[in-house]
C-alpha cells in the first residue's frame, strides 16, 4: 500500500507533467489566438466606421434631393413668371 509521502510525490509529478503539457497551449493562445482576435476586432471597427460613413452619405444624399427639389420648384416658378 502507498504511504502519504508516496501519494504526495505522485501528485507533484502529475502537477509538473500537467504544467509541461499546458505551457505550449498557453503559448499558442498568447501568440495565435489573441493575435487573431485583435485582427477580427479591428475588422469589426472598420465595418462600424464604414456603416457610419454610409449612413452619413445617405443623409447627405437625402438633403441634396430636397435642395434639388426646392431649386426645381424655384426654377419652375421663375419660368412661369417670365412666360407671363
Amino acid at each position: 500500500m502507498l504511504e502519504q509521502k508516496d501519494l504526495e510525490m505522485i501528485a507533484e509529478i502529475m502537477r509538473q507533467v500537467a504544467r509541461e503539457e499546458i505551457k505550449p497551449l498557453e503559448t499558442m493562445i498568447e501568440n495565435d489566438v489573441v493575435h487573431n482576435i485583435k485582427i477580427i476586432a479591428e475588422g469589426h471597427a472598420d465595418l462600424s466606421r464604414k456603416l457610419s460613413d454610409a449612413i452619413e452619405t445617405e443623409r447627405e444624399r437625402e438633403l441634396l434631393k430636397v435642395r434639388v427639389n426646392l431649386l426645381e420648384a424655384d426654377v419652375k416658378m421663375l419660368k412661369a413668371k417670365l412666360n407671363a
